[in-house]
């Protein structure tokens, strides 16, 4: 147990990374990650006297340098010094080192690992952030502990009134808790269906709906990864058509029943507690506003759709970009204008391209769990629309627990792991 706490927090110190105050602001938990992941890499090289690297892995490499060189140009033509994306090839190589780090903890202290536990460890995760958020916000005496020691930008949150957890918050929390919503849904709607592990099923359906409320307080970016992973259950389990498994009768009977519990728990809370109500409308304020007004619409939405949308006005921005990004220097977050102005539809395309790539390659060597991957892109392009950030760091973990496992999906587990693997769900 000690030991499964030990992985959760290198995974939690991945996935939501935060720095310290008493340590320089450049350095946080995921450069740590990086650098006890590289001591591993040249650990393993001296063992075996080798590294290798797939081709899909160098093929990913090899573009984002190119990304990296095309945002160089950039800054270069524009004679700035706004590296923001010229060093992206840097961000690129550092998630893979901590991600090696994360994978191989995880690896050494179960003796595997594959999608189902780094889902289980990424969903534990995100819920010790929700429940941290929480935590912080109710007690004066644990936020100021947090904050005399966690450097995390939490002086934004504040002043806008936001939860945070520690790592967790704003729209990043909200892309990360929507990776998770993602990867949990693929759970329900075919690999424990094979094992008939119902008593996980209900734990992990469970997670998904507090994840989702509850990470909607901290970030309403959750929602696309909400929305995402209902569409990918409703796409994968044949509910449209003429016949339906017996198990996916079963998942929705389970999914109706914790659904219509979780709505009472909703209401009671609701009239109850007047901390949860505003909780509750600040998460779900489109469709308050919807059953107020007939309109769904929610302050973030007003401002995207008003004065957010700024494009370049010259045939020289539109392809190589005005070479700057930090700061609010062209008064929008939405990712699709900020990357065309620093590096230009030249820049953006490669962009682009790097994440299709990432995608099919994964959906080519697992055609049985493509629609995942389909998801996981269609997220990319989502998330673009609000704001300028990507999600690399989970195809990072991905390419390490095929470089430790061999295979990012397994069909059959030893009966040990399968053990394991169960106590784990139900821990």
């Amino acid at each position: 147990m000690l030991l499964i706490f030990c992985a959760l927090v290198v995974v939690s110190c991945y996935f939501f990374s935060f720095g310290f105050t008493f340590l320089p602001p450049s350095v946080n938990t995921k450069i740590i990650l990086a650098g006890v992941g590289c001591l591993l890499l040249f650990g393993q090289m001296v063992l075996t006297q080798r590294i290798e690297i797939s081709k899909q892995l160098f093929t990913a490499s090899v573009l984002a340098i190119v990304f990296s060189l095309v945002c160089f140009i950039a800054t270069d033509v524009n004679r700035t010094d706004d590296f923001a994306y010229a060093t992206y090839f840097m961000s690129f190589a550092i998630w893979l080192l901590a991600a090696y780090t994360v994978a191989f903890v995880i690896y050494k202290i179960h003796g595997f690992i594959d999608f189902h536990l780094l889902t289980f460890y990424l969903a534990a995760a995100c819920l010790l952030q929700c429940v941290l958020a929480f935590w912080i916000d109710s007690s004066p005496a644990v936020q100021s502990l947090v904050d005399r020691y966690i450097e995390q930008g939490q002086s934004f949150a504040q002043e806008v009134d936001r939860l945070y957890g520690i790592g967790a918050s704003l729209d990043n929390a909200g892309v990360r808790f929507s990776i998770v919503l993602i990867m949990l849904s693929t759970l329900f709607t075919r690999d424990l269906f094979e094992k008939r592990h119902i008593p996980l099923i209900v734990i992990l359906v469970t997670t998904f709906f507090a994840i989702f409320v509850l990470g909607n307080v901290i970030s309403r970016t959750t929602s696309i990864g909400g929305a995402l992973g209902f569409a990918y259950i409703l796409l994968s389990t044949g509910l449209f058509s003429r016949i339906i498994r017996i198990e996916f009768v079963r998942f929705f009977s389970v999914v109706l029943i914790l659904l219509f519990l979780a709505t009472l728990m909703a209401i009671y809370f609701y009239e109850s507690n007047a901390i949860f109500k505003g909780y509750m409308q600040f998460a779900f304020e489109g469709f308050f506003n919807f059953y107020k007004t007939g309109e769904w619409r929610t302050d973030s939405t007003d401002k995207l759709a008003m004065n957010m949308w700024v494009w370049p006005t010259d045939t020289k921005t539109w392809l190589i970009g005005t070479g700057l990004f930090d700061g609010w220097i062209f008064n929008t977050d939405i990712g699709y204008c900020r990357f065309v102005l620093y590096c230009g539809i030249l820049g953006f395309s490669v962009f682009v391209l790097f994440f299709v790539f990432n995608a099919i390659a994964f959906m080519k060597k697992y055609s049985k769990h493509k629609l995942l991957f389909l998801m996981l892109l269609a997220f990319s392009f989502a998330i673009w629309f609000k704001v300028s950030t990507d999600i690399f760091l989970i195809y990072a973990l991905f390419y390490c627990v095929e470089g430790l496992q061999g295979a990012l999906f397994t069909t059959k587990f030893h009966t040990e792991n399968e053990n394991r693997l169960f106590y784990l769900g139900n821990v």
